[in-house]
Protein backbone atom coordinates (compact mmCIF):
# COMPACT_ATOMS: atom_id res chain seq x y z
CA UNK A 1 0.00 0.00 0.00
CA UNK A 2 0.84 3.03 -0.45
CA UNK A 3 1.23 5.86 1.98
CA UNK A 4 -1.04 8.57 0.53
CA UNK A 5 -3.59 5.27 0.52
CA UNK A 6 -2.44 4.47 3.95
CA UNK A 7 -3.03 8.26 4.70
CA UNK A 8 -6.58 8.05 3.74
CA UNK A 9 -7.09 4.83 6.09
CA UNK A 10 -5.56 6.70 8.80
CA UNK A 11 -8.14 9.67 8.03
CA UNK A 12 -10.88 7.02 8.50
CA UNK A 13 -9.76 6.79 12.39
CA UNK A 14 -9.34 9.62 12.97
CA UNK A 15 -10.03 12.84 10.68
CA UNK A 16 -7.72 15.93 10.70
CA UNK A 17 -10.90 17.60 11.10
CA UNK A 18 -10.65 16.71 14.68
CA UNK A 19 -7.20 18.49 15.34
CA UNK A 20 -7.06 22.02 17.29
CA UNK A 21 -6.62 24.92 15.64
CA UNK A 22 -2.92 25.31 17.29
CA UNK A 23 -1.59 21.31 16.08
CA UNK A 24 0.18 20.14 13.41
CA UNK A 25 -0.65 16.71 12.71
CA UNK A 26 -0.95 15.06 9.57
CA UNK A 27 1.81 13.64 6.86
CA UNK A 28 4.75 15.76 7.83
CA UNK A 29 7.52 14.19 5.29
CA UNK A 30 7.91 11.93 2.61
CA UNK A 31 7.01 11.05 -0.58
CA UNK A 32 3.01 9.94 -0.96
CA UNK A 33 3.93 7.49 -3.41
CA UNK A 34 6.38 5.27 -1.21
CA UNK A 35 5.20 1.71 -0.91
CA UNK A 36 5.02 0.88 3.10
CA UNK A 37 6.61 -2.32 3.68
CA UNK A 38 7.66 -1.74 7.10
CA UNK A 39 6.23 0.62 9.63
CA UNK A 40 6.97 1.81 13.02
CA UNK A 41 4.83 3.34 15.57
CA UNK A 42 5.50 5.37 18.39
CA UNK A 43 4.58 8.13 20.78
CA UNK A 44 7.61 10.87 20.24
CA UNK A 45 10.12 11.26 17.18
CA UNK A 46 12.91 11.26 19.72
CA UNK A 47 16.48 10.58 18.50
CA UNK A 48 15.94 7.10 19.35
CA UNK A 49 12.65 6.49 17.37
CA UNK A 50 14.23 8.25 14.41
CA UNK A 51 17.23 5.86 14.76
CA UNK A 52 15.22 2.53 15.59
CA UNK A 53 12.98 3.49 12.32
CA UNK A 54 16.53 4.36 10.13
CA UNK A 55 17.94 0.78 11.54
CA UNK A 56 15.21 -1.44 10.71
CA UNK A 57 14.60 -0.02 7.57
CA UNK A 58 10.86 1.13 8.15
CA UNK A 59 8.97 2.55 4.92
CA UNK A 60 6.76 4.72 7.70
CA UNK A 61 7.07 6.31 11.09
CA UNK A 62 3.85 7.24 12.89
CA UNK A 63 4.33 9.00 16.10
CA UNK A 64 1.11 10.58 18.27
CA UNK A 65 3.06 14.03 18.96
CA UNK A 66 4.88 15.80 15.78
CA UNK A 67 7.84 16.58 15.67
CA UNK A 68 7.05 19.79 13.87
CA UNK A 69 4.74 22.14 15.62
CA UNK A 70 5.40 25.46 14.36
CA UNK A 71 6.44 26.88 10.80
CA UNK A 72 10.33 25.78 9.63
CA UNK A 73 12.05 29.14 8.23
CA UNK A 74 15.10 26.36 7.70
CA UNK A 75 15.96 22.36 7.72
CA UNK A 76 19.57 22.04 8.62
CA UNK A 77 21.68 19.95 11.39
CA UNK A 78 21.79 22.90 13.92
CA UNK A 79 18.98 21.34 15.91
CA UNK A 80 17.60 18.73 16.54
CA UNK A 81 14.39 19.20 15.11
CA UNK A 82 16.07 19.56 11.83
CA UNK A 83 18.46 16.65 12.05
CA UNK A 84 15.29 14.10 12.62
CA UNK A 85 13.69 15.47 9.94
CA UNK A 86 17.06 15.24 7.58
CA UNK A 87 17.78 11.65 8.92
CA UNK A 88 13.85 10.37 8.11
CA UNK A 89 14.25 12.52 4.65
CA UNK A 90 17.60 10.66 3.62
CA UNK A 91 16.01 7.02 4.49
CA UNK A 92 13.61 7.69 2.56
CA UNK A 93 11.16 7.61 5.42
CA UNK A 94 7.85 9.16 5.47
CA UNK A 95 6.03 10.63 8.54
CA UNK A 96 3.06 10.98 9.92
CA UNK A 97 1.85 12.33 12.73
CA UNK A 98 -1.74 11.80 14.76
CA UNK A 99 -2.40 14.11 17.85
CA UNK A 100 -5.62 15.84 18.58
CA UNK A 101 -7.15 14.82 16.05
CA UNK A 102 -6.73 11.08 17.52
CA UNK A 103 -7.19 12.92 20.96
CA UNK A 104 -10.83 13.43 20.06
CA UNK A 105 -11.43 11.20 17.70
CA UNK A 106 -14.31 8.19 18.85
CA UNK A 107 -13.13 5.20 19.67
CA UNK A 108 -9.31 6.46 19.88
CA UNK A 109 -6.94 8.03 22.85
CA UNK A 110 -10.09 9.18 25.29
CA UNK A 111 -12.19 6.22 25.02
CA UNK A 112 -8.69 4.01 24.86
CA UNK A 113 -7.97 5.59 28.40
CA UNK A 114 -11.44 5.34 29.73
CA UNK A 115 -12.09 1.53 28.56
CA UNK A 116 -8.83 1.08 30.84
CA UNK A 117 -10.16 1.79 33.80
CA UNK A 118 -13.78 0.58 33.47
CA UNK A 119 -15.38 4.39 33.44
CA UNK A 120 -18.98 4.20 33.07
CA UNK A 121 -22.20 6.89 31.54
CA UNK A 122 -19.12 8.86 30.11
CA UNK A 123 -19.02 12.05 28.07
CA UNK A 124 -16.83 14.35 27.00
CA UNK A 125 -14.58 16.37 29.58
CA UNK A 126 -14.24 19.53 26.70
CA UNK A 127 -16.74 19.19 24.43
CA UNK A 128 -14.80 20.12 20.53
CA UNK A 129 -17.70 19.07 18.82
CA UNK A 130 -20.34 16.48 17.39
CA UNK A 131 -20.26 13.30 16.07
CA UNK A 132 -23.35 12.49 14.09
CA UNK A 133 -24.89 14.47 16.87
CA UNK A 134 -22.90 12.84 19.63
CA UNK A 135 -20.27 15.25 21.73
CA UNK A 136 -16.98 14.81 21.21
CA UNK A 137 -13.98 15.92 22.83
CA UNK A 138 -10.86 16.16 24.83
CA UNK A 139 -10.96 13.20 28.00
CA UNK A 140 -13.71 11.72 29.42
CA UNK A 141 -15.57 12.61 32.39
CA UNK A 142 -17.33 9.02 33.99
CA UNK A 143 -17.87 6.85 36.93
CA UNK A 144 -16.06 3.83 38.38
CA UNK A 145 -17.75 0.59 38.58
CA UNK A 146 -16.96 0.79 42.42
CA UNK A 147 -16.33 3.35 44.90
CA UNK A 148 -12.58 3.83 45.78
CA UNK A 149 -10.15 6.05 48.16
CA UNK A 150 -8.19 8.19 46.16
CA UNK A 151 -5.19 6.05 46.73
CA UNK A 152 -6.70 2.67 45.65
CA UNK A 153 -7.54 4.63 42.51
CA UNK A 154 -3.91 6.28 42.01
CA UNK A 155 -2.89 2.19 42.41
CA UNK A 156 -5.39 1.38 39.95
CA UNK A 157 -4.25 3.98 37.28
CA UNK A 158 -0.60 2.69 37.81
CA UNK A 159 -1.73 -1.21 37.48
CA UNK A 160 -3.81 -0.52 34.33
CA UNK A 161 -1.67 1.90 32.75
CA UNK A 162 1.60 -0.28 33.76
CA UNK A 163 3.35 2.86 35.23
CA UNK A 164 6.43 2.74 37.35
CA UNK A 165 4.80 5.75 39.66
CA UNK A 166 2.15 8.33 40.09
CA UNK A 167 1.91 11.52 41.60
CA UNK A 168 -1.07 12.62 43.51
CA UNK A 169 -2.61 16.09 44.79
CA UNK A 170 -5.09 16.08 47.24
CA UNK A 171 -5.06 12.54 49.13
CA UNK A 172 -5.39 14.11 52.18
CA UNK A 173 -8.29 16.87 51.42
CA UNK A 174 -10.22 14.19 49.54
CA UNK A 175 -10.68 11.43 52.14
CA UNK A 176 -14.36 10.01 51.11
CA UNK A 177 -14.73 7.26 48.64
CA UNK A 178 -14.50 8.43 44.96
CA UNK A 179 -16.75 6.95 42.04
CA UNK A 180 -17.00 10.17 39.43
CA UNK A 181 -13.43 10.45 37.68
CA UNK A 182 -12.16 13.26 35.25
CA UNK A 183 -9.72 11.96 32.91
CA UNK A 184 -7.64 13.50 29.91
CA UNK A 185 -5.06 11.54 28.84
CA UNK A 186 -1.67 14.26 27.87
CA UNK A 187 -0.79 17.89 29.13
CA UNK A 188 -3.54 18.25 31.68
CA UNK A 189 -2.95 21.08 33.63
CA UNK A 190 -5.32 23.17 31.71
CA UNK A 191 -8.00 20.46 32.26
CA UNK A 192 -8.16 21.41 36.49
CA UNK A 193 -11.07 23.83 35.91
CA UNK A 194 -13.23 21.55 33.35
CA UNK A 195 -12.61 18.59 36.09
CA UNK A 196 -14.15 21.31 38.94
CA UNK A 197 -16.42 22.45 36.62
CA UNK A 198 -18.31 18.83 36.26
CA UNK A 199 -18.02 17.90 39.73
CA UNK A 200 -15.22 15.62 39.16
CA UNK A 201 -14.10 13.59 42.95
CA UNK A 202 -10.45 12.89 40.91
CA UNK A 203 -8.79 14.01 37.59
CA UNK A 204 -6.62 11.42 35.97
CA UNK A 205 -4.08 13.18 33.81
CA UNK A 206 -0.35 14.21 32.91
CA UNK A 207 2.05 17.50 33.19
CA UNK A 208 -0.14 18.80 36.20
CA UNK A 209 2.16 21.81 38.06
CA UNK A 210 2.26 22.44 41.22
CA UNK A 211 0.02 25.55 41.81
CA UNK A 212 -2.96 23.55 39.62
CA UNK A 213 -2.98 20.48 42.15
CA UNK A 214 -2.85 22.16 45.17
CA UNK A 215 -5.98 24.50 43.60
CA UNK A 216 -7.70 21.42 42.51
CA UNK A 217 -7.18 19.81 46.18
CA UNK A 218 -8.66 22.79 47.63
CA UNK A 219 -11.70 22.45 45.27
CA UNK A 220 -12.26 19.38 46.93
CA UNK A 221 -11.23 17.42 43.38
CA UNK A 222 -7.75 15.50 43.90
CA UNK A 223 -5.38 14.85 41.15
CA UNK A 224 -3.42 11.89 40.15
CA UNK A 225 -0.80 12.63 37.74
CA UNK A 226 0.29 9.82 35.84
CA UNK A 227 2.58 11.59 33.54
CA UNK A 228 2.18 12.87 29.63
CA UNK A 229 3.70 9.30 28.37
CA UNK A 230 2.43 7.42 31.42
CA UNK A 231 -1.69 7.94 29.88
CA UNK A 232 -0.91 8.16 25.96
CA UNK A 233 1.83 5.05 25.24
CA UNK A 234 -1.46 3.16 24.43
CA UNK A 235 -1.49 4.73 20.88
CA UNK A 236 1.25 2.45 20.15
CA UNK A 237 -0.02 -1.23 20.70
CA UNK A 238 -3.79 0.34 19.27
CA UNK A 239 -2.49 1.69 16.25
CA UNK A 240 0.32 -1.25 15.59
CA UNK A 241 -3.19 -3.23 15.70
CA UNK A 242 -4.90 -0.58 13.28
CA UNK A 243 -2.17 -0.55 10.45
CA UNK A 244 -2.03 -4.44 10.59
CA UNK A 245 -6.09 -4.30 9.92
CA UNK A 246 -5.78 -1.62 6.93
CA UNK A 247 -2.67 -3.11 5.40
CA UNK A 248 -3.55 -6.89 6.02
CA UNK A 249 -0.58 -8.73 5.58
CA UNK A 250 0.73 -6.80 3.42
CA UNK A 251 3.67 -4.99 5.49
CA UNK A 252 5.19 -5.30 8.60
CA UNK A 253 4.37 -3.19 11.70
CA UNK A 254 6.64 -2.57 14.95
CA UNK A 255 6.42 -0.53 18.00
CA UNK A 256 9.21 1.81 19.82
CA UNK A 257 10.55 0.58 22.44
CA UNK A 258 9.37 1.44 25.53
CA UNK A 259 11.17 4.26 26.87
CA UNK A 260 9.33 6.79 30.23
CA UNK A 261 11.08 9.87 29.65
CA UNK A 262 10.87 10.53 33.57
CA UNK A 263 12.50 8.60 35.97
CA UNK A 264 12.19 8.95 39.79
CA UNK A 265 15.28 8.83 42.39
CA UNK A 266 14.00 7.78 45.64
Amino acid sequence: MRCRELIEKLEDLAPLRYACEWDNPGFLAGRGEKEIKKALVALDATDEVVSQAVEEGADLLLTHHPLVFKPLKRVNDEDFIGRRMIRLIQADICYVAMHTNFDIAPGCMADLAAKRLGLEAQGPLEVAGECEGVPVGIGKVGLLRQAMTVEKLAELVKERFGLPFVAVYGMEQVKGPVRKVALSPGAGGGMVRHGIACGAQALITGDVGHHGGIDAAANGMAVIDAGHYGLEHIFIPFMKGYLEKVLGGEAVVAEAKPSFPAQVIC
